[in-house]
């Protein structure tokens, strides 16, 4: 079975998170990626860590499999060139250089559509490629902050706090795999290729859904709510007797079954709680009777309650925990692969299941220059002059 992006050929010259995760997930599906850094190795998630095993980085590792990887001085006109070649052959090349810093090494949109026209040309930078905040550098933390994403993460005691993992870098390259696979397709139609502009920012601000929908509405400033919910209750944490858990009632009918679940069916009646913008009203009473029933039971206990009545539930668990999940288990979402320096590594798996075009892994995160060879055999095969 071959993976429905085979044939497609990407030319990785992005580094840290937003780009390799993003065609990670391009070579998971079947697209051949070569990952392109200066010689040596210059993607700095190679020297992000601790932990590392035999010298390798876990973070490196985890946005960087399905590639294969060669290295090239962009500051030689050999090194230009070689990419002018390598881009004459591909479908798409993706970078997260400052902005600006492509045209400048003569790798400009403008120039490679006349090597390719069919060349998709992506680029991820923290704040685009036009308005006045353009030529800033762009960091996941500071995107976190300017967003208004950190404005509403943590609650009143902690302050503004960040998200565990970088997001806008996240949401980015997920955006820019979208955005990639939409500009394959309108190709097949017109037959050009075209120019993607993804930034941090922008990515990170479209992520604010209901929440920024809620202030575009009503103007109003959202504060942050640590584990609720700005539009449902109760829909948070709750201490058990034994430790955390969640519980999620998303209407009026599941409330009900809750005030069955915890005995306190008059609480379905009450027309402070019976519907959901009255629960929003009084949420600071409601939940504080519910805290004070849920910790009286161990989480187990109220976990096979709510989910017998249907509501949404579920305990905070921590990494070791969600390793050891069956569910995830039986879904493949962890995966070994070797890796010549490292030996036996574990990683995270992909969640796309596809019935019919599976993803594949077929190759484990490269060394730098591992297959320098690649630029070798193309140079002896071509006589094109790219200049």
């Amino acid at each position: 079975m071959s993976g429905p992006l085979e044939g497609i050929k990407i030319l990785d010259l992005s580094r840290v998170l937003a780009g390799p995760y993003c065609t990670m997930i391009l070579g998971d599906l079947g697209a051949d990626v070569i990952k392109v850094e200066a010689p040596g190795g210059s993607d700095d998630t190679r020297k992000w860590g601790p932990p590392f095993q035999n010298d390798v980085s876990a973070y490196y590792l985890c946005a960087n499999r399905n590639k294969r990887s060669i290295t090239v001085n962009l500051k030689t006109q050999d090194g230009i060139e070689t990419i002018k070649a390598l881009a004459a052959e591909s479908d798409v090349i993706i970078n997260n250089f400052k902005s600006g810093a492509m045209t400048r090494f003569g790798l400009g949109y403008d120039r490679l559509k006349e090597i390719n026209p069919k060349l998709i040309d992506c680029t991820i930078t923290g704040f685009g490629e036009t308005g006045p905040k353009k030529d800033l550098p762009g960091y996941d933390y500071i995107i976190q902050a300017m967003s208004g994403f950190m404005s509403i993460t943590g609650d009143e005691q902690s302050g503004p706090q960040k998200m565990g993992v970088a997001i806008a870098d996240i949401l980015t390259g997920l955006y820019a795999c979208i955005g990639i696979q939409a500009a394959l397709i309108e190709r097949t139609q017109s037959g050009t290729g075209q120019k993607l502009d993804l930034s941090l920012y922008d990515s990170a601000v479209s992520a604010l859904v209901n929440i920024g929908s809620n202030h575009l509405m009503s103007g109003r400033i959202p504060k942050p709510l640590g584990n609720q919910h700005a539009n449902i209750v109760p829909y948070q944490t709750f201490d058990t007797q034994d430790g955390e858990m969640v519980i999620a009632v998303g209407n009026d009918g599941q409330f009900k079954a809750l005030c069955t679940v915890i005995e306190r069916l008059d609480m379905a009646e009450d027309e402070r709680y019976r519907t959901n913008p009255a629960r929003v009203k009084h949420r600071t009473e409601l939940t504080s009777q519910l805290q004070d029933i849920f910790a009286t039971k161990p989480t187990a206990y109220w976990e096979k309650l709510c989910r017998d009545q249907n509501i949404p539930c579920g305990p905070i668990q921590n990494l070791a925990e969600v390793t050891q999940d069956p569910q995830l288990k039986a879904r493949e979402m962890f995966i070994e692969q070797h890796h010549p320096v490292a030996g036996r590594i574990s990683m995270i798996g992909s969640p796309l299941k596809l019935s019919r075009t599976p993803v594949t892994y077929r190759h484990h995160p490269p060394e730098p220059g591992e297959h320098n060879d690649l630029i070798s055999k193309k140079e002896n095969q071509s006589e094109t002059d790219y200049s």
